[in-house]
């Protein structure tokens, strides 16, 4: 009696452990951890932090924050993900897109961002405990390319008038274009020169980064390539570092060449709830209700595209590199990112594509490498915050342009024309109304594909052939937008014709069908009793078929294929049709077809033909055989 209790404690403890696994992933790789890996953690966590530190400050200005909100968004990711990513390759933080979509909705107001990074985080962690993550399927290719076309072309020429120094343009894309050119003649030489030359620098290390030159195995040529290749890996942080130098050499003359970053917050943020209220600058209190109306559609806007973001990223270098991630799992991860991260002033992130590649590129083994990253934001945090007041906005603004440049993928659109040119209606959507309002432009993609989807169910591809009778191949499932079409198809084609005529739907395409299908084909199977033809169904799946019999349609007749179906057509004649093709039907199915009513080579025998037709008038046909309607279902 003891062992049977003992071995089931055992069971219970051992799923328990197991499920705490899948909750908390690090429990999976932390027990195996190895000296070698923390080696190659050290180096990549080293590598991306210094990439990220860059990249942040950048970012928030992107945001329209001040840039030390870029910082404070930065580390709380790194500890979050390792211990509940399944990706070793995915870092969490600030990128391009979701600075946009923040600056979109709370504008530059700190508060706001940060009261966002809650929702956002809410709404995601609770996708991921519901199994929410299918939503992100009804976002197309064509919609995800066309905003993130548009999303580089807005981030890349809001940082223009950085790189010229010139003040007071608006953020509103067309308005900003236009004041942009309208006051070039207000540019700062200092600022055009200095911009100029970190957009020259950069993108030469890039070029170098991709085009290492020819393998050569000698000693010398593997370091300087490995030499290359680290100077390039770090081209943000070493150009922003020099940029801050040379900035930092005039202030010290007293020439005010550059336009600054200027004062920041110094320290390491307060560890406090995220403001639920907010205040004008008239001192009128904004209740948290009135907070989340203004974020209106951002609410559903950001959180959708920070999951499928950062999901997208850990699918594609978790097939590069030979390992799995659990969808949910990551949701959870970016939730409760957000979550904690609204705890530390932190506006909404994501994975960002490309220090995900560094860190994949420079070997990091575990999620552990995010935690050195997270380490370094921290550092700089507390350490060399007063450093920043001289980092020259041009230089960020060239950092924030090389990092968006690639997102604007030509090529695509060449693709979409060449394979599938209705595909770039929701593309075009989603790109010109993106220079809008950004959320507009995902709500209208997605409006577009799912308007040319319901198309493709409202109006399925309907093959029509004449084997005698007309046969109707169905391209795809029949469910209830595709029945007018269905209906008008068949009326055209063969009830309103003279004379009309029988036909076979051929539906081994069709996977679903529901009660509004049922009703018409019941309506059509009396008209064509009223014609005196025959409406007849081939290559029914099993889970069809089961529905079709339960709703008990009045003549309803069917066969395994088409040709079997043909075949019948030949045999049958008049009003006999459903009586022996019915009885002979159900006769297959208890298996009969398997002995002697069915040849081997697809032809029925003159013994099976009489044997129908005497069981078509044989009252006792259902019993004897044990095939009746009750039976079959």
């Amino acid at each position: 009696m003891d062992r049977p209790l003992q071995g089931n404690g055992s069971s219970q403890r051992c799923c328990s452990y197991r499920t705490l696994k899948s909750w908390l992933p690090i429990l999976s790789w932390l027990p195996e951890y190895k000296l070698k890996y923390l080696q190659m953690d050290l180096l990549a966590g080293l590598t991306v932090g210094l990439t990220t530190v860059p990249q942040a400050l950048a970012y928030a200005e992107v945001a329209g924050l001040p840039v030390q909100y870029g910082l404070y968004s930065a580390f709380m990711g790194g500890f979050i993900y390792t211990l509940l990513g399944t990706s070793k390759d995915v870092t969490l933080g600030p990128t391009a897109i979701m600075s946009l979509l923040c600056f979109s909705v709370v504008g530059e107001e700190p508060q706001r961002a940060v009261l966002l990074s809650l929702l956002c985080g809410v709404i995601q962690a609770t996708m991921a405990l519901l199994r929410l993550g299918f939503l992100l399927d009804f976002i197309s290719y064509p919609v995800i390319k066309g905003f993130t076309c548009a999303a580089a072309v807005t981030i890349g020429f809001g940082q223009v008038k950085n790189i010229l120094g010139i003040q007071d343009v608006p953020h509103q894309f067309f308005l900003e274009v236009y004041y942009t050119f309208h006051k070039i003649p207000e540019a700062r030489v200092g600022d055009v020169v200095l911009g100029l030359v970190c957009l020259a620098l950069l993108i030469t290390l890039m070029l170098m980064k991709s085009h290492p030159g020819s393998e050569n195995r000698s000693v010398g040529s593997r370091f300087a390539r490995k030499l290359v290749w680290t100077v390039a890996t770090m081209r943000n942080a070493l150009v922003v570092v020099a940029a801050t130098i040379v900035a930092y050499s005039w202030e010290a003359y007293g020439h005010h060449v550059f336009t600054l970053t200027g004062h920041t917050a110094q320290g390491l943020p307060a560890f406090s709830p995220p403001p639920t209220s907010d205040t004008t600058s008239n001192g009128t209190i904004v209740s948290f209700k009135e907070i989340v109306e203004d974020f209106g559609g951002g609410l559903a806007v950001i959180p959708l595209m920070g999951l499928l973001e950062s999901i997208a990223i850990a699918k594609a270098f978790a097939s590069q590199n030979n390992y799995r991630i659990d969808a949910n799992q990551e949701l959870l991860a970016i939730g409760v990112t957000n979550i904690m991260g609204s705890f530390v002033s932190a506006y909404p992130v994501t994975g960002s594509f490309g220090r995900t590649a560094v860190n994949s590129q420079t070997g990091v083994c575990t999620p552990a490498g995010g935690v050195i990253t997270s380490v370094i934001v921290l550092l700089s945090l507390a350490f060399l915050m007063p450093a920043f007041y001289y980092i020259p906005k041009a230089s960020l603004a060239a950092v924030i342009i090389c990092a968006v440049a690639p997102m604007v993928d030509y090529r695509v659109v060449i693709e979409m024309w060449r394979i599938h040119r209705l595909d770039l209606l929701p593309f075009l959507a989603t790109f010109l109304l993106s220079f809008w309002q950004v959320q507009y432009g995902i709500i209208g993609g997605v409006a577009v594909s799912g308007a040319l989807l319901l198309y493709t169910m409202a109006r399925p591809k309907i093959k029509v052939s004449d084997h005698g009778v007309l046969v109707m191949e169905l391209g795809n499932g029949l469910s209830f937008p595709a029945v007018e079409h269905l209906n008008h198809i068949i009326h055209s084609q063969a009830l309103q014709t003279i004379p009309a005529r029988s036909v076979v739907l051929d539906c081994h395409h069709v996977s679903i069908i529901d009660y509004t299908v049922i009703s018409e084909l019941r309506d059509l199977m009396r008209h064509f009793k009223l014609k005196k033809v025959k409406l007849m169904f081939s290559g029914l799946q099993p889970s069809i078929l089961k529905v079709l019999l339960k709703a008990d349609l009045e003549g309803f007749s069917y066969a395994d294929s088409l040709e079997e179906a043909l075949l019948m057509d030949r045999w049958s004649g008049g009003d006999c049709w459903s009586s022996w093709c019915g009885w002979s039907r159900r006769a297959c199915h208890c298996g009969w077809h398997q002995s002697w009513l069915w040849c081997s080579d697809g032809r029925w025998t003159w013994l099976a033909l009489f044997c129908c037709l005497l069981a078509s008038y044989y009252p006792l046909k259902a019993k004897l055989f044990d095939c009746s309607p009750a039976v079959m279902n």
